[in-house]
């Protein structure tokens, strides 16, 4: 092409150097896909299109695109931001329109990878989709799925409901309840799938190693009792005590404010009208007074507060009588006991599950003694090292491994704020950058997993950190035969975002598979700042590798548990259109928050398709009066 003909062409010179750029890249995506023959070669004939599109997209991603996607949009020319599902088809369409800009012509050579099309990148996720959650009779509609509560083995009604209000997969945790109330409630979907002609799935989760701290010691038992105030501090209500003997003790009839067990020699001359006095565990009087009487024990009022423990003395006096008996309160079941810590505090995390214990103080409060937790997984000591982060009940509390010894780790709490907070049993531990070698399966799951082989569509993986991970569920199921379940490797772990591309190639081995985006876990692995990223580079990848996503955790759980949802879930339930299936957890209002969150789904499914927006017509803009006079 002549000079003068560069020079009557606007941006020419730019034209060139982002074809050249472009064609460089386009050269690496295909030579490095050549060098991962071997692993397309290991996929099921149903993904090998798929793992095909995935590769090239981590070609492409290992470039840094912003420039060029600048110099590409001012072109009037596609950015490659919506290049996921058809990767090679996006590059090659812009090539093609670059070269005839540049007035040249393209040839590139038939022997390489074929290139799959705008269109079929979409269709074969829809057809996956359909494959591991079922078919839908609304195209492109997000699945709903929802985790039965304990309830749903005894009520049939709770999964009918559900089932009729739109879910569409059947979520049944395998850390809860047992094979026989898992088979009360499939049994139950299945009578209701014919009842309303509907299908669903049934998704089994295995619980996983989930790391938790130990058991405390008991807490005081010490019982407060008070009575209901208003904002005047006036009381409104007494509260109510149940009197009940203390060697054969019942359950009081209604709801109690506390149940004090005594002698029931004792017990059996109260009277209604009747008044005991005691002295409570801080030296307060205090006084009962009864109001009724049952064969099988009494109730008391009490307006004033008060602190009751073990051994207190109570004194019942008969109006215009001397006569006084005393009665002592018996044993109470102990609190729930907890660790109070904050900035700057040392906590021993010990290899064993020995009763932990808090702090113990000197008179004038410095610690003698760091309180002290163990762990529910003693194998985490062999990976931690000294500097690592460490985090507890679901990222509130933040500590610094210190030290590790043989039997146990000395951890720094380092928080960025003031506040005192309470560490209890049975909590979260995470180890973000500790390469923690724990399998992803543990011998509850193996044995969980004959069940799961027999009665479910769906398994789901926790917590899966490798590849190897994913193989060794697979060798699990060819173990068990029977039918293929389709696998939901769960991502919530640094370890397994990380190895996310290589996790994904090797579940396609597999005809059916799918992720889950466990966000509870992975934000405090990743880190919460990072979540929003995380979570996208989720989407993209597994979009380029046509694997449905399930968008997971505390999606609408302040509508689930109390009935009434907050502004931020409202949006975070409409950002779960990007993926292919929402995850409800259980709760009082799950009913409510399944036909809510229906609502919001196909509201927007008119507006978003992935990370596209959907130009419907809108009709805020015919309200708009036509021209700019009024």
């Amino acid at each position: 092409m002549s000079n003068e003909t560069n020079d009557a062409c606007p941006g020419n010179a730019d034209i060139d150097g982002v074809l050249t750029e472009l064609a460089l890249i386009r050269t690496n995506i295909v030579s490095e896909l050549a060098m991962s023959q071997k692993r397309l070669d290991e996929v099921h004939a149903n993904n090998r299109e798929s793992a095909r599109n995935l590769l090239h997209y981590i070609a492409l991603r290992r470039h840094d695109l912003r420039s060029l996607q600048s110099r590409l949009a001012k072109l009037g020319l596609s950015s490659l931001g919506r290049a996921e599902s058809h990767v090679l088809a996006t590059v090659d369409a812009v090539l093609g329109v670059l070269h005839c800009m540049d007035q040249r012509d393209w040839h590139h050579s038939s022997e390489e990878v074929p290139v799959m099309d705008f269109f079929h990148g979409e269709r074969l996720l829809a057809e996956h989709t359909d494959a591991l959650f079922g078919p839908s009779t609304t195209p492109g509609k997000v699945r709903i799925m929802v985790t039965m509560p304990s309830e749903a083995a005894d009520d049939y009604l709770i999964v009918h409901n559900l089932l009729q209000q739109g879910m569409d997969c059947m979520r049944i945790n395998c850390a809860h309840d047992n094979a026989d109330s898992w088979a009360r409630m499939i049994e139950h979907l299945k009578r209701a799938e014919l009842s309303l002609g509907r299908s669903c799935r049934v998704v089994m989760d295995l619980a996983g190693p989930k790391l938790r701290t130990g058991p405390l010691e008991p807490g005081p038992m010490v019982l407060r009792i008070f009575p209901t105030r208003d904002v005047y501090g006036h009381v409104t209500a007494p509260a109510s005590i149940w009197l009940t003997p203390e060697h054969f003790p019942q359950l009081p009839p209604a709801p109690a404010s506390a149940c004090l067990p005594v002698p029931s020699t004792w017990l059996d001359n109260l009277g209604i009208g009747e008044c005991v006095t005691f002295t409570d565990a801080r030296d307060a009087k205090r006084v009962l007074k009864v109001v009724e009487v049952t064969e099988y024990g009494c109730w008391a009022e009490a307006t004033e507060t008060a602190y009751i423990v073990p051994g207190i003395i109570l004194t019942r006096e008969r109006t215009g009588s001397f006569n006084k008996r005393e009665g002592r309160v018996g044993a109470l079941l102990p609190n729930e006991n907890f660790i109070y810590l904050q900035d700057g505090d040392l906590l021993i995390v010990t290899r064993d599950l020995k009763l932990g214990c808090p702090a113990i103080y000197d008179k004038d409060g410095k610690i003698l003694t760091p309180a002290v937790i163990g762990c529910t997984i003693a194998e985490v000591f062999d990976d931690v090292k000294a500097g690592e982060s460490i985090w507890f009940d679901d990222g509130k509390i933040r500590g610094i491994i210190e030290k590790v010894e043989n039997a146990r780790v000395l951890v720094r709490i380092t928080q960025d704020h003031l506040k005192v907070l309470k560490l209890r049993t049975d909590k979260g531990i995470n180890l973000p950058e500790s390469n923690l070698r724990l399998p992803a399966m543990t011998a509850k799951d193996i044995e969980d997993l004959s069940f799961i082989a027999q009665h479910a569509d769906i398994v789901e993986l926790s917590f899966v950190n490798s590849a190897q991970d994913v193989e060794s569920l697979q060798q699990c199921l060819d173990n068990f035969g029977g039918h293929q379940l389709a696998i939901v490797l769960k991502i919530e772990t640094r370890q397994g975002f990380e190895n996310l591309p290589d996790i994904l190639l090797t579940a396609m081995r597999a005809p059916c598979c799918g992720v889950m985006i466990a966000r509870g876990d992975l934000a405090v692995e990743c880190g919460f700042e990072r979540m929003a990223e995380v979570q996208e580079e989720i989407l993209w990848f597994c979009e380029a590798a046509h694997v449905p996503v399930i968008w997971a955790t505390q999606v609408l759980e302040t509508l689930a548990q109390k009935g009434l949802p907050s502004r931020a879930e409202i949006t975070d339930a409409a950002m779960g259109r990007r993926a292919e299936c929402v995850m409800l957890n259980k709760g009082p209002y799950v009913l409510s928050a399944l036909q809510l969150l229906d609502n919001i789904l196909r509201r927007m499914q008119a507006h978003h398709a992935k990370k596209s927006s959907m130009l419907r017509e809108l009709h805020l803009a015919q309200l708009f009066p036509d021209g700019f006079d009024r």
